[in-house]
């Protein structure tokens, strides 16, 4: 072999193996271009930023499947304007995204104002100066029913108040604003108050708020906040005491008409809170279901087991349609607060026709008692139920709808100002009939603090629709004669004669011309 065709051999060599670089790295990368996405799974073109689907994480057991969808941008936001837009001093009550939500708004200036959630213990105070002058601002006052908005908590520990919300959430004022609710524990120096720094459709992010700015009484809570957003009171005792609080006991049952031949009684385990019961009434309206008597209290304490409802009595004609006459409820259901209720159906014997037996049946007395699991010797509570056939109760109660806002006519309104402005000796001024119309003491120095505080109290009456007749009976008991003679004056010029509210009242009456 010659010199010459031994040193070319190496050069074609690399020159072949370049060659079969190049074309499997062009083959490569037109594979990478142009395969089908089912040929190979991590296929993708250029650019192409696609993340891989992660497989589904399995629900755990028990757990539904379908959930709500997240709510959208125009549903949040019409959601938070209706919670906002001004109620004319009424408390509405009203399911919204899935919420069932006890609220009222108003706007406030700088003279501050109050709100109160009627019937449930509940109120806000936005003092004078908390609002700079020449502004306004709205504010409302929220009670959620939504059980699932309340913090999670261990064993040790109780829900004793509702979960309240100030709006419109994050808001802060030049002072700070009082807000008060109703709590149950036995022990206040171990209720502790809870807010969560999140609006009402986030996820709940409960935290123990301190002792600063947060005050418990023996049945309440009252809060100065800086700023504005969702607040509660858990039950938290020291490691080796007992925590207990107060329940109240409420028995409802649907109307025993007659012929009716079964009837079903409810028996709800509550806080010891006005807006627990207005909860359970609540829910009750659907059913036509009515509260039979005064609730009853019961001492329930976090160290024991569940509560017992048992079947004592039943009178004669009568007999219990449920297999047992001892139902259980657990023990954190009510601990935690989440209302629960145990019902018993009873059903009329048909084993006689005669008269006398049917007069039997025209009336159902029941007895039983409840009480912690374990101490049915040491301490229980007896209720005792009775309902006869009524007439009135064959059709539901008509559900009342709020009536528009009446308004004082001005000159009168005015007038009435002048009379009830200055301070009397004896307190027979605004301040009696701020008292008339259901205000505390704190309320009432709330509203002397204002530039007029007859104008605000009777801005107050106005807001829950009093009548003048109303107003002129009010005067009449407070036996403020010259405010009782400006308003007969009106509605005699009108043409609108005062209502007499029944010999009482018309004696007044004829009293009051006497002495004009």
């Amino acid at each position: 072999m010659c010199p010459d065709e031994n040193s070319f051999q190496p050069l074609q060599f690399l020159l072949l193996v370049g060659v079969l670089v190049a074309s499997a790295l062009l083959l490569a990368q037109c594979l990478r271009w142009h395969c089908p996405r089912w040929l190979v799974g991590t296929c993708q073109k250029p650019g192409d930023t696609e993340d891989p689907v992660p497989q589904a994480t399995p629900l755990p057991e028990n757990e539904p499947s379908s959930q709500c969808p997240p709510a959208t941008l125009p549903e949040m936001a019409a959601f938070y304007q209706e919670l906002n837009t001004p109620t004319q001093g009424q408390t509405v009550i009203r399911q919204l995204m899935h919420k069932l939500l006890v609220y009222s708004a108003r706007e406030v200036d700088h003279r501050g104002g109050c709100l109160i959630l009627q019937d449930t213990g509940i109120s806000l105070l936005i003092p004078p100066g908390a609002v700079a002058v020449g502004r306004q601002e709205r504010v409302s006052l929220v009670l959620v029913w939504d059980l699932s908005d309340a913090p999670s908590l261990s064993r040790a520990q109780a829900l004793v108040s509702p979960v309240v919300a100030c709006g419109p959430h994050g808001a802060s004022f030049l002072k700070p604003c009082t807000l008060t609710f109703k709590h149950c524990a036995q022990q206040p120096r171990y209720a502790c108050t809870y807010s969560s720094n999140t609006t009402l459709l986030d996820v709940k992010a409960w935290r123990p708020m301190g002792r600063p700015g947060a005050y418990t009484s023996l049945d309440e809570c009252r809060i100065h906040l800086s700023h504005f957003s969702l607040y509660t009171c858990v039950l938290e005792a020291p490691s080796g005491r007992e925590a207990r609080k107060w329940l109240q006991l409420a028995v409802f049952c649907s109307p025993l008409a007659p012929g009716q031949s079964h009837l079903q009684l409810r028996v709800y385990f509550l806080n010891n809170t006005p807006c627990a019961l207005q909860w359970a009434m609540t829910n009750e309206q659907p059913h036509g279901g009515r509260l039979r008597g005064p609730c009853q209290l019961f001492d329930f304490t976090g160290a024991r087991g569940d509560q017992c409802l048992k079947l004592k009595y039943i009178s004669e004609g009568w007999e219990n349609v449920d297999d047992s006459s001892c139902q259980l409820v657990p023990h954190l259901h009510i601990w935690h607060g989440k209302c629960p209720f145990r019902s018993f159906c009873f059903r009329k014997k048909g084993t006689s026709e005669s008269e006398d037996y049917s007069a039997l049946t025209n009336e159902i007395i029941v007895t039983m008692h409840t009480f912690q699991d374990g101490l049915e010797t040491k301490y229980m509570e007896i209720l005792r139920f009775q309902a006869s056939e009524e007439e009135s109760w064959a059709a539901p109660p008509p559900v009342s709808q709020p009536l528009p806002c009446n308004r004082l006519p001005p000159e009168l309104f005015e007038q009435l100002q002048m009379l009830l402005e200055p301070n009397s000796i004896t307190g027979n001024d605004w301040r009696r009939l701020a008292s008339h119309l259901g205000l505390c003491g704190m309320k009432i120095r709330f509203l002397s603090c204002q530039r007029s505080p007859a104008a605000a109290i009777l801005e107050l009456f106005q807001e829950q629709n009093g009548s003048l007749q109303e107003l002129h009976y009010l005067m009449t008991v407070m036996e403020r004669l010259d405010c009782a003679s400006a308003i007969q004056s009106y509605l005699s010029r009108t043409q609108s004669p005062v209502l007499a509210r029944g010999p009482a009242v018309e004696n007044q009456g004829m009293e009051l011309d006497e002495k004009l």
